[in-house]
């Protein structure tokens, strides 16, 4: 493995900084917060963190609307503050990705105030205006909120274009002085130090005509449309410049067409992609959960498209989905660690987002002032317009909103978690007195110290990284199994993803061989012929040779 691929055996953490650690304590995490906890991401043994955006923003969108690219939003600190994290980090051999959010900015950017002055504005054509009416817009797109995709500016009688809110118009990247703008943008950020990019909603960047007619998917005129890949090769040949890591949100890439964006004997644009299509849910509204079978196959799939081309990015949490050790697990040690085994020790770069490794759950919102997110309030007061109950209301949207991500960390036992020493900016879960880091570390059993063998063990065995990926037991509806196997080395992982005790026969070709257990949440497992899994029981195992 050469040092350009420096993430292939690498472990990545998310940082969601709001809810990471306070260290002034207004209730709301910041960039002292991070360099604070380095010791704890290093001695995790995590090689590189993701931090959602801290740049300048009026937080519509927690960040995501970016008024300035080059500034930090003051809430967070300063830009001597993030010089001091970066250097901090390296010196202790941690690397730093910034969230890369050039789909849109925010209406508060000044490109977009002078592109509202008049339809002759130099930054006019920085935006997607079209001609329309307070009653008539120019097509009947909706965006990702499911409202119209266009909002009316009655000075010019244009609208303008947003996949998201409309306080996030899309940038037009067919002007090439947007790109220009934004390539300069992204070399400062490099120049400066750090080492690559979570690039946001890449796979939104192109547009197809205004008068594409939509068959099947609402959104298919602005995912992975044709002629992105112009834009893709120019942002891909500045990152290979730099010798720097990028995965991509990249919604309408399939498992097919990610082997020619992350395969650098083909396209290449980026390392990785997030695939968006794990979270299969099945269940009542408001009880939703992972099928543990549709999980199954997506991620083997994936396994198997990306086998010999290209790279996956690993994760089952981030700052946009709930926890999964609610909608998957049953929010206990067990299910956490059975959770974490089966996806790290995919073929592909593993994520792990913040409080993941304590085994953190999903809130008990109950009322809507509890919550954050503006598009969860908006569902819950739809709800109530169709004639739910407030409380109906509340549970069926509340159980998938991604404000259950960005509960603040859960640091100690003390007040407030640890997190801050002021009033949170979002309700903290009251279960931190028995899932917090400083409880878990000193307890061996913890998720917290399961985490820190798996990474070690991930990490310390090249079978992991360029082993092959043979699923075993594939039709199974409860039990993830399978094979990492290279020319020295074969391991086998079983886990049931279930809060059922199952019975499963295992393969001769697996019974036949002896096996030696590396890491397990139930020491009691044996492997045999015919098996016997508690629920949420997962094993790790060795062949000896």
């Amino acid at each position: 493995m050469t040092d350009q691929a420096w993430w292939k055996n690498a472990v990545g953490y998310q940082v969601y900084p709001r809810s990471f650690k306070d260290s002034n304590n207004d209730g709301i995490g910041d960039i002292r917060g991070i360099i604070e906890k380095l010791s704890y991401l290093k001695d995790l043994g995590i090689d590189f963190i993701w931090i959602n955006p801290i740049y300048k923003s009026p937080n519509v969108d927690n960040g995501y609307d970016i008024s300035d690219y080059e500034s930090i939003e003051p809430e967070f600190g300063t830009m001597d503050d993030f010089k001091e994290l970066l250097t901090k980090a390296h010196e202790i051999g941690i690397k730093v990705i910034l969230d890369l959010v050039v789909n849109h900015t925010s209406d508060q950017h000044p490109w977009f105030i002078e592109s509202q002055k008049s339809k002759d504005n130099p930054y006019r054509d920085y935006y997607l205006w079209a001609d329309a009416t307070p009653d008539k817009m120019p097509n009947d797109w909706k965006s990702f909120s499911g409202h119209s995709a266009w909002t009316y500016d009655s000075k010019t009688e244009q609208a303008y274009f947003h996949v998201f809110a409309a306080q996030q118009p899309d940038l037009n990247w067919k002007n090439p002085k947007v790109r220009e703008e934004i390539y300069k943008m992204i070399r400062w950020w490099l120049d400066l130090g750090i080492d690559g990019f979570r690039m946001d909603a890449i796979s939104h960047i192109q547009k197809e005509p205004w008068n594409f007619k939509i068959k099947d998917n609402p959104w298919a005129p602005f995912m992975n449309v044709k002629g992105i890949d112009k834009y893709m090769t120019e942002l891909r040949d500045i990152f290979n410049e730099y010798n720097v890591m990028t995965v991509g949100e990249a919604s309408g890439v399939t498992s097919r067409k990610a082997i020619n964006w992350t395969d650098p004997e083909r396209a290449g644009y980026i390392n990785m992609i997030f695939e968006l299509e794990q979270n299969v849910q099945e269940g009542k509204p408001g009880e939703q959960r992972i099928n543990p079978l549709g999980f199954k196959k997506v991620l083997a799939r994936w396994q198997r498209d990306l086998a010999d081309d290209g790279w996956n990015a690993l994760y089952v949490e981030n700052h946009d989905n709930p926890r999964f050790n609610t909608v998957l697990g049953n929010e206990t040690k067990y299910s956490a660690k059975a959770i974490a085994a089966t996806y790290m020790l995919l073929r592909g770069t593993p994520f792990i987002y913040q409080g993941q490794e304590l085994g953190m759950t999903n809130f008990p919102f109950t009322k809507p002032e509890q919550m954050d997110d503006d598009d969860t309030k908006d569902r819950v007061n739809q709800k109530i317009a169709e004639g739910h109950t407030p409380k109906e209301a509340m549970k069926i949207i509340s159980h998938w909103s991604r404000d259950n991500a960005r509960t603040p960390m859960q640091w100690s036992n003390k007040v407030n978690a640890g997190f801050s020493d002021g009033k949170p900016w979002l309700a903290i879960n009251e279960n931190y007195h028995m899932i917090n880091e400083a409880d878990e570390v000193n307890d061996a059993n913890s998720v917290l110290n399961f985490y820190k063998q798996l990474i070690a063990l991930r990490k310390s065995q090249p079978v992991f990284v360029d082993g092959t990926f043979e699923l075993i037991l594939d039709n199974d509806p409860d039990v993830f199994a399978y094979i990492r196997q290279d020319d020295k080395q074969e391991y086998l992982i079983i886990s049931n993803l279930s809060q059922n005790e199952r019975e499963v026969t295992m393969p001769n070709k697996v019974v036949k061989n002896q096996w030696q257990v590396k890491l397990t949440n139930n020491e009691n497992i044996k492997l045999n012929k015919n098996m016997t899994l508690q629920p949420y029981d997962v094993v790790v195992m060795e062949k000896i040779n």
